[in-house]
C-alpha cells in the first residue's frame, strides 16, 4: 500500500515538473511569473536561461518515471530527497529576488513538503 502511495506521489511529482518545464519552453514570461521572479523587465537573452530551466525540469520528470518503471523504489526514494533540494533553493532565490511569500511558501515550500513526504513513504516501503 505505502509503495502503491509513494508511486503515485511520484507520478504526480513527475508530471508537474514535466508541465511546469514545458511552460517554461512555451510561455517562458508566465511560467517565471509563477515561479515568483517575472522575466517582464529583463533584457531578452533571459529567454535563454529561462529554456534552460524548462529543459532541466523536463529531464527532471523524466528521472522520476525512468526509476518508477524500473521498479526501483529505493532508489526513486533517494533521488526525491536529493532532489528536494530544487524548491528549498527556488525559495531561497525567490525570496532573495524579492518574489511573494506566497510563492516562497505556497509554491517552492509546499513542493519541498510533498517531496520529503514522498521521499520518507517510498524509502520506507
Amino acid at each position: 500500500m505505502s509503495t502503491t502511495i509513494g508511486y503515485t506521489l511520484a507520478g504526480l511529482i513527475a508530471a508537474a515538473i514535466i508541465f511546469i518545464g514545458a511552460r517554461f519552453l512555451v510561455a517562458p514570461r508566465v511560467a517565471a511569473a509563477g515561479y515568483g521572479v517575472p522575466a517582464d523587465h529583463v533584457p531578452s537573452s533571459v529567454g535563454a536561461y529561462l529554456s534552460v530551466k524548462g529543459i532541466r525540469d523536463i529531464a527532471s520528470g523524466l528521472f522520476v518515471i525512468i526509476l518508477m518503471l524500473a521498479g526501483a523504489t529505493h532508489l526513486l526514494g533517494w533521488f526525491i530527497l536529493a532532489a528536494t533540494i530544487i524548491p528549498v533553493a527556488d525559495a531561497v532565490i525567490v525570496r532573495r529576488n524579492g518574489g511573494p511569500g506566497s510563492i516562497v511558501l505556497g509554491v517552492h515550500g509546499a513542493t519541498a513538503a510533498v517531496m520529503l513526504v514522498t521521499a520518507a513513504v517510498l524509502l520506507g516501503s
